[in-house]
C-alpha cells in the first residue's frame, strides 16, 4: 500500500465540551516524514486535537484521516500505525528501563523474544543501553522522558504524537529529549508536537500551526511566520537617554522608515531589507552624530513575538 502524502489530513474538526468549543471547524495537514509544531495558550485546543487524532476522542463535527486511516470509521488500523506520548512519563519507576519496554512489548502482543529484541533496538536507538538494568526511577528527567519516546516507539509507528513531552523538564532535559525527536523525524517518523516553548516548535518543526479557539489562526514554517512582523529590524541600544531623540533621527534615515522608540530599554528599532548594509551604515551614521551606542545588531523577531502578535490579534489563516 501506497503511504499518503500526508500523513494527518483534517478537515472541520469540531469537539465541544458541554458549553465550552474545544475544537471549532480545526483544519490540519501534516506532509508524511515531517515535524509539525501545534501551538497556542492554556485551552486552545492543543491536547484535545491530539485526542480526536489518536482516536481517544470522537469528533462531533469534520473529517479526519492519519496515516492513510479514518479516525472515526477505522480507529483499530489507525491504533495499529501511531504512537502517543503524553504530557507525563508513563513508565513505571520500580521497573529497569529494559522491563519497561519489554513489558510494553508484551502489552503490544509481541512474543517473549521479539519484546526483548525490540527493547534492545529502542534503549540504544535512545541512548539507554548504559542504564538499561538501572530502575527507572532513578533516571533523571530527560532519560525517563527519553524511556517514554521508546515505549511510544515499540511498533514503529508511523506517526508519533507528542503532547508538551519536555514539560517539567531543565534545558539539559528538553535538549536530550529535543535531539531524540528530531532523529525520529530524520528516521521518517511523522512527529504531531505540542508544546508550551516557543523555542522548541521554533529548533524541531518543519512546519508550526498556531491554534487559539479550536481553530488554526496561522500556519507556516517558523521563518515565515516570524516574517509577519516585518523580517529583520536594526536594533539600537543607546548609551544616553539624551540621545534618544538624535538616535532615531539617524537610524530612520538609515533605515528608512520611521523607528519605534522603547524609552524604557533606550532602544530604536526599523525594519531593515539589508541586514549588513544596514548595520554598517547605522554604525557609520551614529559614529557621526556622535551618539554613543552601548549595543547595536539586527535579529529577526522570535517565535514569541509572533505568537503573541497572533493570538492577540486573532489572526485568520495565511
Amino acid at each position: 500500500m501506497t503511504e499518503p502524502q500526508f500523513a494527518i489530513d483534517a478537515a472541520g474538526l469540531r469537539k465541544t465540551y458541554g458549553e465550552t468549543r474545544a475544537l471549532d471547524g480545526l483544519d490540519l495537514r501534516v506532509p508524511a516524514g515531517t515535524v509539525h509544531g501545534v501551538l497556542g495558550p492554556n485551552g486552545a485546543g492543543k491536547t484535545t486535537c491530539v485526542r480526536v487524532l489518536a482516536t481517544l476522542a470522537r469528533p462531533d463535527g469534520g473529517r479526519a484521516s492519519v496515516a492513510g486511516h479514518d479516525v472515526v470509521g477505522d480507529p483499530a488500523r489507525v491504533r495499529t500505525r501511531i504512537g502517543l506520548v503524553g504530557q507525563y512519563a508513563a513508565v513505571d519507576e520500580v521497573l529497569t528501563g529494559r522491563q519497561n519496554l519489554v513489558m510494553f512489548g508484551r502489552l503490544y502482543h509481541l512474543g517473549g523474544r521479539a519484546a526483548r529484541r525490540r527493547a534492545d533496538e529502542l534503549l540504544e536507538r535512545f541512548r539507554l543501553a548504559d542504564a538499561a538494568d538501572r530502575p527507572a526511577g532513578r533516571y533523571s528527567g530527560g532519560m525517563r522522558r527519553r524511556l517514554d519516546l521508546a515505549a511510544g516507539m515499540i511498533l514503529a509507528p508511523a506517526v508519533l504524537f507528542l503532547d508538551e513531552p519536555t514539560t517539567g523538564l531543565d534545558p539539559r532535559g528538553r535538549i536530550e529529549v529535543q535531539d531524540a525527536v528530531r532523529a525520529l523525524a530524520d528516521g521518517g517518523t511523522t512527529v504531531l508536537l505540542t508544546t508550551q516553548y516557543l523555542e522548541e516548535a521554533d529548533r524541531l518543526a518543519d512546519e508550526i500551526s498556531v491554534i487559539d479557539r479550536g481553530r488554526v489562526i496561522a500556519a507556516g514554517s517558523p521563518d515565515r511566520l516570524k516574517s509577519r512582523l516585518g523580517g529583520d529590524h536594526l536594533r539600537v541600544v543607546v548609551a544616553d537617554p539624551g540621545a534618544l531623540d538624535r538616535a532615531a533621527e539617524v537610524v530612520a534615515r538609515v533605515a528608512g522608515a520611521e523607528p519605534e522608540v522603547d524609552a524604557d530599554a533606550l532602544t530604536v528599532g526599523a525594519p531593515v531589507p539589508d541586514r549588513v548594509g544596514a548595520l554598517t551604515g547605522a554604525v557609520r551614521a551614529l559614529d557621526e552624530a556622535g551618539v554613543r551606542v552601548a549595543d547595536i545588531g539586527v535579529r529577526r523577531p522570535t517565535l514569541d513575538e509572533v505568537f503573541l502578535h497572533l493570538t492577540d490579534k486573532k489572526e485568520v489563516p495565511a
